[in-house]
């Protein structure tokens, strides 16, 4: 937490962008400071899929993992893929809460 505001790093498929985007807007609407993905790689940002980068973007967003008090996950339909579940379980075993768009 910086002063009142709860950071809150958004973890999902980025295919659900339109999602993502409705997401960062309602949290930070509530007072929260949202970090998101930097690219939607399943939405047509294609320079996510070179080797070298995509392993970079996996590496920067567990960083904001640790910069946040917790993560939302961006579950649509109860869908989380492998990457995203490797993020909520770093959560976790970091010790931040994990809150679901979906229950």
């Amino acid at each position: 937490m910086i002063r009142k505001f709860n950071i809150i790093t958004l973890c999902g498929s980025t295919k659900f962008k339109d999602e993502f985007l409705a997401a960062q807007k309602r949290l930070s609407l509530e007072g929260n400071i949202v970090i998101s993905v930097g690219l939607f790689g399943h939405s047509g940002d294609t320079e996510v899929w070179t080797e070298s980068t995509k392993e970079m973007l996996d590496e920067m967003h567990l960083r904001k993992i640790d910069l946040a008090d917790e993560i939302f996950v961006i579950n649509v339909g109860g869908y989380i893929g492998s990457s995203t579940r490797n993020e909520i379980e770093y959560a976790l075993k970091t010790k931040k809460i994990v809150k679901y768009m979906e229950q």
